[in-house]
């Protein structure tokens, strides 16, 4: 892969290609970050504005009742566990940090709710630091298909560009990916005709064939950010509860147990009639005599 030429080619299309979460210091990008869990940029565009002019700074956010701030961000989903992250973060950084959000890969992840990508988006389009390559979705799928990486995880694509980008396209890497995946290299249809670096991607020739790469097939282990990654970095309460191992099993085993008990019971019933007609027998015939 000629990769100064792809981001030549990337840069050309995509001049503007800088993260799409509205912000207006670094906590509030930290903030739309961790609300941008599952969840797309215009929808979090849409709540941050409201939420940011009712707790603007992290002493007033660590004030939020649980349930007011629950209120404010229902539509942005798992918004329990965000509300919990969000307000455990702001009063992390208010009593370990003086209230301002911290500038070290570090020292972020110390934050509930931030992982490596929420802190390189912080660190990275906040404070133009290069710590890191932020990988979603997107980064991690168009990493693929291009032959940037054959990583199984977010950690291992991070590990793979962060070897062939430059450290000074880092930043602005990732921004280009996000708008190259959402706008042509889709997830299910990719539109590799009108593809800028469709003679430099390897899974081209495959798309315009009609046909899927086979590390995209349905065998190959593709294990992308999902929503149990986000479940997981919120928190463990997002994950849904489910039955034990050994109540399902109960549940399992007691279909038989039912059937058996029906069964004897119809067998309990057949008796019961069988006897019923022996003792009658003799009141029977005398009945047909009298006839």
């Amino acid at each position: 892969m000629n990769v100064p030429l792809l981001i030549e080619r990337l840069r050309a299309a995509y001049p503007d290609a800088a993260t799409a979460l509205h912000h207006q210091n670094a906590f509030e990008l930290l903030i739309a970050t961790i609300l941008s869990a599952q969840c797309t940029d215009a929808r979090v565009n849409m709540v941050t504005p409201g939420l940011f002019a009712r707790f603007p700074d992290p002493a007033s956010m660590m004030r939020a009742s649980q349930e007011e701030l629950e209120g404010m961000i229902r539509s942005t989903g798992f918004y329990r566990n965000k509300s919990k992250a969000i307000r455990a973060a702001s009063a992390r950084i208010v009593e370990e940090f003086g209230g301002n959000v911290p500038r070290s890969m570090e020292e972020l992840l110390r934050l509930p709710g931030v992982a490596r990508k929420t802190a390189n988006v912080v660190l990275g389009s906040a404070y133009g630091l290069a710590e890191g390559v932020v990988v979603d979705t997107h980064v991690y799928r168009l990493s693929r298909r291009l032959g940037l990486s054959r990583g199984k995880t977010a950690e291992d694509v991070e590990r793979d560009l962060t070897r062939i980008i430059p450290r000074e396209d880092w930043i602005l890497f990732a921004h280009l990916l996000i708008f190259h995946g959402r706008q042509i290299c889709q997830a299910r249809r990719p539109k590799c005709p009108a593809c800028p670096v469709n003679n430099l991607c390897p899974s081209a020739r495959y798309f315009l064939s009609g046909t899927v790469p086979p590390w995209e097939s349905r065998g190959a282990a593709r294990r992308q950010p999902s929503r149990g990654a986000a479940r997981r970095q919120l928190g463990r309460g997002a994950a849904r509860k489910r039955p034990a191992l050994g109540a399902r099993k109960k549940t399992v085993r007691a279909k038989p147990a039912r059937r058996a008990a029906t069964k004897s019971a119809a067998i309990r019933k057949k008796r019961t009639v069988a006897i019923r007609k022996k003792t009658n027998r003799p009141a029977r015939a005398a009945r047909k005599r009298a006839r």
